[in-house]
């Protein structure tokens, strides 16, 4: 009978600790008051995948899906067709926030200034990529001096602050800022990229680059976001964007 009340005492001390635990919890794929007054928006309300299409094929349906409050793909999945996916609006001078995580050996990316066009054969045609990337499983030398590893401007330049990203499986959190064609990337707190479109030295990055074949890559300064359906598997979420007037 002493341990049943004991036990009974204890439930009632530690089971509304408990619900206070879970409701203190941050909620993924909201917006706070504060957020909302200062013009944060939404990309991803974490139940399905309205405000995005598949790359030039705006009706095909595609792998991506909301699961468990994430956007995701998985190279198994076969009820749907693989791509990238692009945002329907399309984004000039912006503030961009998203969490991401990767799957053992994954590779990704999220592009800026996409031009969805039938006129281009993928998102990397034009649009410049923000590199996401399970660093330490990746074959040797494909970081290729840091301009394919997670937060480089892929394949144009290495880390300007070199930071790795968290183990695979677990959630990194990122930011592009664009400004009359200024870009910075974040890595967990660590800007890693630095670079200003249409310069002497974009160009001269471009031009030395495997995207030099493409005439139209890194032109724009306005276009939509894209997020990479490559390699293995890749989840998202709380992905918020800040227009800069």
């Amino acid at each position: 009978m002493y341990q049943k009340i004991v036990k009974i005492a204890c439930s009632a001390i530690w089971l509304p600790i408990f619900f206070a635990c879970q409701t203190n919890e941050p909620k993924q794929n909201t917006l706070s008051e504060k957020e909302k007054a200062d013009g944060w928006i939404l990309l991803f309300d974490g139940e399905s995948t309205k405000g995005w299409h598949m790359f030039s094929k705006p009706t095909m349906q595609h792998a991506w899906k909301a699961i468990d409050g994430t956007l995701t793909t998985d190279t198994k999945d076969t009820t749907g067709v693989h791509g990238d996916i692009v945002t329907d609006s399309v984004y000039e001078n912006y503030e961009l926030v998203f969490e991401w995580r990767i799957a053992r050996e994954g590779n990704s990316g999220v592009f800026i200034n996409v031009q969805d066009d039938t006129s281009y054969m993928a998102t990397w045609a034009t649009g410049p990529e923000y590199q996401l990337l399970d660093n330490p499983n990746m074959q040797p030398g494909y970081l290729d001096g840091g301009k394919k590893g997670a937060g480089a401007l892929y394949g144009l330049a290495p880390l300007k602050t070199k930071v790795e990203p968290k183990p695979s499986g677990e959630w990194n959190q990122s930011k592009i800022v664009q400004v009359n064609g200024k870009i910075n990337f974040w890595l967990n707190g660590v800007m890693t990229c630095e670079a200003q479109i249409g310069d002497a030295a974009w160009q001269a990055m471009v031009a030395n680059s495997k995207a030099a074949v493409f005439p139209d890559f890194g032109k724009s300064t306005k276009g939509h976001i894209g997020l990479q359906d490559w390699a293995k598997g890749v989840s998202f979420r709380n992905i918020k964007i800040r227009i800069i007037q």
